[in-house]
Parts: C-alpha cells; sequence; structure tokens
C-alpha cells in the first residue's frame, strides 16, 4: 500500500512540474513577445538581462514552492532535485523550440532585428570602454559572430547551446533542492481529545 502511494506520488510529482514548467514557459514566451514588439531594443541592453534573470528566478522560486505545495509540502532532496531539473530542464526546451519557430517561420525579420539590437548596444559599448577604433571594430566583429551564431544557429549550435544550458540549469536544480528540500516531521503532533 506505502509503495503504491509513493509511485502515485513520484508520478503526480513529475506530472505537476511538466505542469509548471509549460505555465512557466509560456510565461517567459509572453514577456519576450510584449518587449520584442513593444521595445525591440530593450533585448540588446544588459539592464534588461539583469531584469529578465530577476524574472526568471522569481518564476523559478514560485513555481518550486508550488511544486512542493501541490505534492504535500514535502520532499527530500533527491525527490526535489528530480523534480526541480525536470520543471527547470522542460521549461528552457519549450522555450528554446519557440525562440527557433519564432526566428525561423513566425517572424523573419527577428534575425536582422536582433543583428541591429545587439550590433547597436555593442557599438556603444566599446565607444564607450575604448576610442581606439581597432578595438571598437574588433568588439563589433565578434559582436556579430555571436549575434549570427544567437540568430541562425545550426543544429550542432542548438544542441551545444542546450547542453551549455542543461548544465547550468542543473546546478540550479542543485542549488534549489538543497534551500527548498523539507522533509515530514519525525513527530506528528498528538491532538487531544
Amino acid at each position: 500500500m506505502t509503495t503504491n502511494l509513493n509511485t502515485e506520488l513520484k508520478a503526480n510529482a513529475k506530472k505537476v512540474a511538466i505542469n509548471n514548467a509549460l505555465i512557466w514557459a509560456v510565461i517567459n514566451i509572453i514577456i519576450f513577445l510584449l518587449v520584442y514588439y513593444a521595445a525591440p531594443t530593450l533585448l540588446g541592453n544588459f539592464a534588461w538581462g539583469f531584469i529578465q534573470m530577476a524574472i526568471g528566478i522569481g518564476l523559478a522560486i514560485y513555481f518550486t514552492l508550488d511544486l512542493r505545495k501541490k505534492i504535500g509540502g514535502y520532499w527530500s532532496f533527491r525527490e526535489a532535485l528530480g523534480n526541480i531539473f525536470l520543471m527547470f530542464f522542460v521549461q528552457v526546451v519549450t522555450v528554446t523550440i519557440f525562440t527557433t519557430v519564432f526566428a525561423k517561420w513566425i517572424e523573419p525579420t527577428y534575425a536582422d532585428t536582433m543583428r541591429e539590437v545587439t550590433l547597436n548596444a555593442t557599438t556603444k559599448m566599446a565607444e564607450t570602454f575604448s576610442s581606439d577604433q581597432e578595438v571598437i571594430d574588433k568588439m563589433i566583429e565578434e559582436a556579430e559572430k555571436s549575434v549570427e551564431k544567437q540568430v541562425n544557429p545550426g543544429f550542432m549550435d542548438m544542441i551545444q547551446g542546450l547542453a551549455i544550458a542543461t548544465i547550468f540549469y542543473f546546478v540550479g536544480a542543485l542549488i534549489f533542492a538543497a534551500i527548498f528540500k523539507r522533509n515530514p516531521p519525525l513527530f506528528t503532533p498528538v491532538e487531544e481529545e
């Protein structure tokens, strides 16, 4: 009986993790689309990167706590790690697939827009750091290569990017599991009659 309950809770946890990941991905996609269509120059701004990271961490905390609550409020480090990593991984894969489809088929001007935004931001940054035109040209050349891989990735670029993201999100899941694990109490409180 206990084995069936544990198996059912684990299956439920995976289902909740995937649902939370898909909701999280949709939120990220909506934010991306709003920024892309309302203020695309923000996408090349370094401050936007920090804002995006803060939003991502906030959503990760929210969905991790929601996941833990929905599966009963308790989980070991191992259970937390597996479910949090699953949630993180499904979210990043979903967003990556959407972004690729968006850039290749939905919005064909995406690559040109991102190229222009990124190169303008890089040029401004390069001019701030150096007045030497050779240094500025070198930074812009490096940025062009980077942007080209980002907006027009090949299959191996996507696999490599996903592998790097997987490692990054696994480390994040380790940290979150250590923070958000919660073992059940050793003794249940005795209720007075």
